[in-house]
């Protein structure tokens, strides 16, 4: 159970797979605009990360591994991540069609988010067991929206700042980033290996 724990919290805090490993990039600064679009964005990516890792790690284990075919584990991963996002594209369109235009480009994007792939394959390299694969998965989904909405909280309040026309946009969400992944060093001391 305690090492369960540690997977989750390292998963979630230490190795944050935006700020501490800068996977995932793009969607972080692309929906975190606003932080109800963030929280949805970010529900859609713990479900997506949780079972593919979940799906990845019973594909590996029980088709690739016993045929020979683990050089075959990137295309296999990547199609079962598509799969998983159009079914999260539907359920969304489904149930709240406003959450779904306003994600818009970057639900579909979900696909091609390198922080979904890395957890499958980090799952791999650090030997998971199913259990562990599901509780990595999840935390690096809660680490990811947690990122998510902070970002979003502080842009939603920088947008009222009085700042100096050269910072605004970009630049300033750049710097906050950065500053929200020097925060995030400070967890690095939390689990004793």
């Amino acid at each position: 159970m305690k090492e369960l724990l540690v997977i989750l919290i390292n998963s979630v805090l230490i190795n944050n797979f935006v700020l501490a490993r800068f996977l995932g990039v793009c969607p972080f600064l692309g929906v975190s605009k606003k932080i109800k679009t963030a929280l949805g964005m970010g529900i859609a990516v713990i479900f997506v990360m949780t079972l593919s890792s979940i799906v990845t790690s019973l594909v590996y284990n029980f088709i690739l591994l016993p045929q020979g075919l683990v050089f075959l584990k990137t295309i296999v991963f990547i199609l079962v991540i598509a799969s998983l996002v159009q079914l999260v594209e539907m359920i969304i369109q489904k149930v709240s069609p406003v959450l779904y235009r306003a994600l818009g480009i970057y639900l579909p994007l979900i696909t091609t988010n390198c922080a979904i792939l890395g957890v499958a394959l980090i799952n791999l390299i650090k030997k998971y067991n199913f259990i562990q694969s599901l509780i990595f998965g999840l935390g690096a989904g809660i680490g990811f929206t947690i990122a998510l909405i902070i970002m979003a909280g502080i842009r939603e309040r920088l947008e009222l700042a009085d700042l100096p026309r050269s910072l605004k946009g970009t630049a300033i969400s750049l710097i906050v980033a950065g500053l929200l992944s020097i925060a995030f060093m400070g967890f690095s001391g939390l689990v004793k290996p």
